[in-house]
């Protein structure tokens, strides 16, 4: 992680979720109080309440069943155990699963410590969709839209070639680009989504198809098109995203434009 204070992704994004109070610290005692092992008590108030941090550990080591009862909070426990995001998993739909996945895992890279990813994935993730999750379909439209004003000849030909609506929506939207950019651009993506504009990640999507247009017209096989839009290259990759919040800046105009 970086130290530049314009890009600590962490401050900025528990700053967001909320992690700063502590009103909900009684709630919290009795309810660890009256049974530490409560985990479908545990899992709701987590989701209802922002934590404060010196209970995150401790709830997060419950949920886990690492952490015995009436234990001090503060002990610790060694060890990456899978079962750590089980509770985040079972709140998702099957199909949204591999989704999840590969934004853990991107996750995991840019942060280092368990407890912490812990909680900025489940933040992230139940943020993603509760605010943008009727937003997501209308994505690839939108797309579609701004390289019809961008490079209507590269739309027309992928249209033409029918790799239009085969190209890595989900990959891009869904995934939020987890597993196509790399950790470092990738958290500058990540924080315009944190911000509330899931519409950057059209624009992202929009400069990866300029930024590789004469490969793209090169090719008449919507399946070639398909495998490299899904393995581009990583060294231009924050040329691509600076480029892309440019877009996102002439198109939107406010930063706070959600969808």
């Amino acid at each position: 992680m970086a130290d530049d204070p314009q890009r600590n992704f962490r401050s900025a994004y528990y700053e967001k979720v909320g992690f700063r109070g502590v009103e909900e610290k009684k709630s919290l005692e009795i309810l660890l109080k009256d049974n530490p092992l409560d985990l479908e008590k545990l899992s709701t108030f987590s989701q209802r309440f922002p934590l404060p941090s010196m209970y995150r550990i401790h709830v997060w080591k419950v949920l886990l069943g690492v952490l015995p009862p009436h234990s001090d909070s503060h002990s610790l426990v060694g060890g990456y155990r899978k079962e750590q995001y089980q509770d985040i998993v079972e709140s998702l739909e099957n199909d949204e699963n591999e989704d999840f996945l590969a934004i853990a895992r991107a996750m995991e890279e840019i942060v280092d410590d368990p407890v912490d990813c812990y909680w900025l994935i489940k933040c992230f993730i139940n943020q993603f969709h509760n605010k943008f999750g009727d937003s997501l379909p209308h994505l690839p439209k939108s797309l579609e839209h701004y390289l019809s004003l961008e490079e209507p000849r590269l739309l027309n030909h992928l249209r033409s070639i029918g790799a239009l609506p085969q190209l890595p929506y989900s990959l891009w939207f869904k995934r939020c680009f987890a597993g196509c950019l790399p950790e470092s651009s990738l958290q500058r993506v990540w924080d315009k989504v944190i911000s509330g504009s899931c519409k950057i990640l059209v624009f992202v999507a929009l400069e990866i198809l300029l930024s590789y247009k004469i490969m793209l017209i090169g090719n008449t096989r919507p399946e070639g098109v398909v495998k490299f839009l899904c393995n581009i290259p990583q060294e231009n990759t924050e040329a691509i995203v600076s480029k892309a919040i440019d877009l996102w800046q002439k198109y939107c105009g406010n930063p706070n434009h959600a969808v």
